[in-house]
């Protein structure tokens, strides 16, 4: 069982940056693959980005695409995402998610989820 919590949300303006932490234990970290998903109010949940158990491959949605960046620290048991030119659409609650073995891009490939962090880019 893996337990995650996010942090690093908050208040910011267009063009800005936030750094998004999301902190495992109770599993064993190293294992699993690593996902963040984020959900707009009246939106459904959408993929942002995911990470690889060894950290050497990532995927990202398209609206993301370089301007996040998704890395993990297996010492820390932690994975980051590293938004920057943040824009007002990026406004959502962030959730990160764990899955064994292999990242995958659609919610239900993920059995460990946070509770998710509150993002505001204010234009």
């Amino acid at each position: 069982q893996v337990q995650l919590v996010e942090s690093g949300g908050g208040l910011v303006q267009a063009g800005g940056s936030l750094r998004l932490s999301c902190a495992a234990s109770g599993g064993s970290f190293s294992y699993h693959a690593l996902g963040w998903f984020r959900q707009a109010p009246r939106k459904e949940r959408e993929f942002v980005g995911a990470i690889s158990r060894s950290g050497g491959a990532t995927d990202y949605a398209d609206s993301v695409k370089g301007r996040f960046t998704i890395s993990r620290d297996d010492a820390k048991n932690t994975v980051y995402l590293q938004m920057n030119s943040l824009k007002p659409e990026d406004t959502a609650v962030y959730y990160c998610a764990a899955r064994l073995l292999f990242k995958g891009s659609k919610s239900d490939e993920y059995n460990y989820w946070g509770q998710g962090t509150q993002v505001t880019v204010s234009s």
